[in-house]
Parts: structure tokens; sequence; C-alpha cells
């Protein structure tokens, strides 16, 4: 007698519809949080439709466009359980990139790539985006959940997202704008932000075997808190310097760290140098320093020592422009100035040393 054998299915393959239709439903409140008048359906659509007759305020819109993910900061997330922060790394990537250029966010869309759905965390992973959208002005209209057994571990996740903001043509900021005598405002970072944790995890956890749960005192809370502090996400803080001050440049500190990223907006022939004594980076940057021996210029190479974004405005909108960032709650500082660049100077460099 011939034994009868179960026939294939979705779910026995490891992917489980009904869990990821759970997760649409427990996302949906967040999600709403973050709508803006322009978007018109909403969650569950095929596609997120944003109403594009809102940019008829514009003589000559521009529009500008952005994806990103949160690197291995999202392992940190899965060893501690928690899910509702890292959200708000994937939308400060995202779209701080956009504002650079002084383009207002107007929407985003997610991808979350999981080994295993479990509704509960999927939706916490999408809150935290959600609560991002809401600090930097734009809707959340769609995304996907992809659960990819036999490639990732039922706890493994990724996240990555793409956004898209507007701006006006003739108040386009970068290169062009920028003179000799200008000022480089620096805005301080909430911590590692979500840049270089390669090198962090070896250097804590392979080379120095610390652990997540270790209370450090230098920190003044555990290790895995502090490596979980969420980006800042400067998007609306940007803005509004903008409508406040006269700005020529903004520069989002990501990887390649502070001088490679301000020289992306230095045009040819200036130079942006920058004083380290007129801060001092978080303790965090010195124990990953001390904890791997790493070099000062590798460091700084890596992780945006305590710098989030840059501003560089012209030297009479300095009073101006601190005073505006500090009324909404900004750290900032005068860090450097625009000179003409030497025969065998860079775009951006970093002098003197830091404050302690």
């Amino acid at each position: 007698m011939t034994e009868k054998t179960t026939g294939a299915s979705y779910a026995a393959a490891g992917v489980d519809i009904e869990a990821g239709d759970r997760a649409v439903e427990l996302m949906k409140e967040w999600v709403k949080k973050t709508q803006r008048p322009e978007v018109l359906g909403g969650l569950g659509g095929f596609a997120g439709l944003f109403d594009a007759s809102a940019l008829k305020r514009y003589e000559r819109p521009l529009l500008a466009s952005a994806t990103d993910g949160v690197g291995t900061k999202v392992d940190i997330a899965r060893q501690l359980g928690v899910y509702d922060t890292i959200g708000h790394d994937l939308v400060a990537m995202v779209m701080d990139d956009i504002v650079v250029c002084g383009a207002e966010p107007l929407f985003m869309t997610d991808y979350i790539c999981v080994g295993k759905v479990h509704p509960e965390r999927v939706a916490a992973i999408v809150k935290g985006i959600a609560e991002g959208c809401v600090l930097a002005g734009c809707a959340l209209v769609g995304g996907e959940t992809a659960e990819h057994p036999g490639l990732l571990g039922p706890d493994d996740f990724d996240v990555a997202g793409a956004g898209t903001g507007v701006v006006e043509y003739d108040r386009l900021l970068g290169a062009d704008r920028i003179r000799t005598g200008d000022a480089v405002i620096a805005m301080a970072s909430s911590g590692l932000h979500s840049n270089g944790y390669s090198l962090v995890r070896h250097v804590l956890f392979d080379r120095a075997g610390m652990s997540l749960e270790q209370e450090i005192e230098e920190l003044g809370r555990t290790l895995g808190e502090e490596l979980l502090e969420p980006t800042k996400i400067y998007s609306l803080d940007c803005l509004a310097l903008t409508r406040t001050a006269e700005v020529h440049a903004f520069s989002h500190i990501t990887g390649g760290g502070l001088a490679a990223n301000l020289a992306r907006v230095i045009p040819d022939h200036l130079h942006a140098a920058v004083d380290r004594s007129t801060w001092a980076p978080g303790a965090i940057f010195d124990l990953v320093g001390k904890a791997g021996q790493v070099e000062q210029l590798e460091l700084e190479k890596t992780l945006n020592m305590g710098v989030g974004m840059m501003a560089v405005v012209p030297a009479e909108s300095v009073d101006v422009a601190l005073t505006a960032l500090a009324d909404r709650g900004v750290d900032s500082w005068v860090a450097g100035e625009i000179v003409e660049r030497g025969e065998h100077t860079e775009g951006s460099t970093l002098t003197g040393s830091y404050a302690s």
C-alpha cells in the first residue's frame, strides 16, 4: 500500500501569509499618523498615491529622491529585542539626505525583509518608521514586508527605504552658492547614528569582549542602550533654518565621516577648514577608539565624531542661524570656515585637537 504524501504549500516552504496580513493590520494605526493632506487612499493598495497638484505652487519644482538602509545596526536591535527605534534610523538616513539640497520631504516607502514574519515585531519596526516620518514631516505611503525563509534565520531582518522631496529650482542648495568666508556650522549628533557599526561591533564585541547588557560608566547606561540610540532626524530643523537665515549648503555626516561628506558640497576652488577644538566627541567615540586601538584618522573616516549635520552659511548669518537652531533644541556651533583651496589641499580637512 502506497503511503499518501502531503502536497507542497507556501506555508510548508516557510512563508506565512496570514501572519503577513496580521502585521499589516497592526501597522495601519501607525502609518495613519504620518498622513499628509496630499496622500490619497490607505494602506494596502498596490501603490501609494500622492496628489502632485500640490506642487503647482512651485514655479519650477525639482523632485529629490534618496534610498538607504540602516546597516548592521539592525543586529543590535535583534539581539536586544527592541524593534521600535530602528525605524527612526531609516527615516534619518533617507530624509536627511534629501533635505541637504533644501528639499522638503514629501513621502517615503519602506522594505522590511525577515526570515519569519512575527506580526508584532514587524508592526514595531513600522511604528518606528512612522514616528520617524512624523519627525521628518513626510508621509509613509506604502511598503513591503518580505519573508525569506532559508535565506534569513527566523529572527533575522533588514530594512531599507526610499523617499521623495521637492525644492524650488532657484532655492536649490549646494556648492554653487558657497563663497570664501562662509562659516561652517556643526549640529551635534545623537551618538553613532547608523554608520560604522561593522567596525564598532568588531571592536567592542570581538576584540574587547564587551556585552550589550554591560553597564559602561562613562556612557551612563548599558552599551546596548548607547548603540541603539536612534539617529537624530534634522529635516525639519534644516528647513526651519532656511526660512530664518541664509543657507548656502548642508552636509549630512554619514558613512565616510565628517571631512569626506562635507567635501561633497564644497566647490573645487574652495576648502572647508574645520577645527576639532570647537567640540568634544561623545564618550562612545573615545570608547571605540581605545577598545580597538583605532587610529584617529580611521575613526574620523568611519564615524561622525559627534557631528550629524553641517550647514554652510554667510558669516553675517551665523548669529541668526545659531539662535534659530538653539530655539529648536539643536546643539550647534561654528566649527570652521570656507577658504581658498591651496595647491595640495582637498575639499575639507580637520585641524587641531578635540576639546576635552
